[in-house]
């Protein structure tokens, strides 16, 4: 049982909570009960991750001027601490 958790549980990358890996265990075939997936997963440390939604941190339209490309896109160095 412990083995068919930890398996359903790597296959979704750790995202999966105790309802979805019963949904996928019923999938497979195999009927368990969700305290019983919990506690499995208890036992064995596994958490899922939590995904955390996009958010935009850039601000295109601000009306700060706009540094200049002093590289030009030419990242050459002769030496360390050139550019």
């Amino acid at each position: 049982m412990d083995a068919r958790v930890k398996s359903v549980f790597d296959s979704s990358k750790q995202r999966d909570g105790a309802r979805r890996i019963q949904v996928e265990l019923g999938e497979q075939g195999y009927q368990h009960d969700i305290k019983t997936i919990g506690l499995s997963m208890k036992r064995q440390n596994l958490v899922a991750k939590t995904t955390r939604k996009f958010k935009v941190i850039t601000d295109s339209c601000h009306q700060l001027s706009i540094s200049p490309n002093l590289l030009e896109q030419n990242f050459a160095a002769d030496q360390p601490n050139q550019k």
